[in-house]
């Protein structure tokens, strides 16, 4: 089992720097920056991590194919991997139809522009010439300069981040790996078109959800992409990227993690809320809480069940059942995601000693 930790940069670069530092002495092995534009740039805040650690794996957690284009994703990611010396990862998903929406961008045909994303990015990575005419993705001899140099000076890491956990200990410079040499690529996913595609093109998969349910039900599509690809699941990370919110005060956390699963609830698949026994039509109450900046009021439209299918909230012991139990259901990372926990370091040391008895 893998573990990995979310940070929202929503506050100082270096906050968020000391934390990853606590997660690294911890034992993390991944820490994701999620892509927004009301906050810090994703790309600068993981270079700033990048620098404060030696050990973690870096990734954007998750960007997506509409804000930039995929040759400055490429660009950007590949300035992380040189500057953490080979420890970066891309994370991309559909994005955050309310974000595009202040940006005037319509996030059309997300499948496709994964898609057509992931399938020019290992050029871009290599220092390839990339010419590409997709329906979403258009590049005309696109290339980055520095990449092929980069790559072939730093470590090499294998594209399966399963086969990466072994080399942990050794991707800092001078002590390269005899893999091939490129970036790994995620998918955030939670329909099924996305996570069937997920499998046939990610070197993981990034499933924005807390339940073992909801991978019993993945599984078996990611499955069914990879067979598609002839490629085989254990090659696959499979994440589960929680709303995670550990507190000695089980009614603490919960109340905590409450406006978040707000947000997860709004976003989710009809499919999903009713395999939960959740009615789709509260969607409607929560986003129109949402959009009036309403969170106090988010409390009380959250139910119980909403808490129990959408997080892990609850005390050390909780979350360490539920954690064990998302292991059996055939998850290889856990993501601890926001809100994590009222006092930040505090939490990420106390899920330290969680991972220790893995």
């Amino acid at each position: 089992m893998k573990f990995g930790i979310e940070f929202v940069p929503n506050e100082p670069v270096a906050h968020l720097s000391s934390y990853a530092k606590i997660a690294e002495n911890a034992g993390f092995d991944f820490v994701w920056v999620t892509d927004h534009s009301n906050n810090r740039d994703v790309y600068a805040t993981l270079a700033a991590i990048s620098l404060a650690t030696q050990r973690i794996f870096v990734g954007a957690g998750v960007t997506n194919p509409y804000t930039r284009n995929p040759a400055v994703t490429a660009s950007a990611i590949a300035t992380i991997y040189e500057i953490s010396g080979g420890r970066a990862v891309l994370g991309i998903g559909p994005g955050d139809k309310s974000t595009f929406e202040t940006l005037g961008i319509s996030g059309d045909k997300p499948l496709t522009a994964i898609r057509e994303c992931v399938s020019v990015f290992s050029d871009l990575f290599l220092g390839k010439t990339v010419s590409f005419d997709g329906e979403m993705v258009s590049l005309k001899g696109a290339r980055i300069d520095f990449a092929k140099k980069m790559m072939e000076n730093l470590p090499a890491l294998s594209t399966s981040p399963v086969a990466q956990v072994s080399q942990i200990s050794s991707v800092l410079p001078n002590s390269p790996s005899s893999s091939t040499s490129s970036i790994p690529v995620y998918v955030g996913a939670q329909g099924p078109k996305m996570l069937e595609m997920a499998g046939e093109v990610a070197a993981g998969v990034l499933i924005n959800a807390s339940h073992p349910d909801d991978f019993k039900a993945a599984l078996p599509l990611i499955e069914n992409g990879s067979k598609k690809a002839n490629r085989n699941l254990k090659d696959i990370d499979i994440a589960a990227y929680t709303c995670f919110s550990m507190d000695d005060d089980s009614e603490a956390a919960i109340k905590k993690a409450a406006p978040v699963v707000a947000f997860i609830v709004v976003g989710a698949p009809d499919l999903i809320l009713v395999r939960h026994g959740i009615n789709p039509e509260i969607k409607k109450e929560l986003a129109a809480e949402i959009s009036k900046s309403n969170f106090k009021a988010l409390g009380g439209l959250v139910s119980d069940k909403m808490i129990d299918k959408f997080a892990i909230a609850g005390d050390a012991g909780f979350c360490e059942k539920r954690m064990k139990e998302l292991e059996k259901s055939g998850v290889t990372q856990i993501v601890v995601g926001s809100p994590i926990g009222a006092d930040k370091e505090k939490t990420i040391s106390g899920i330290g000693e969680i991972i220790r008895d893995f």
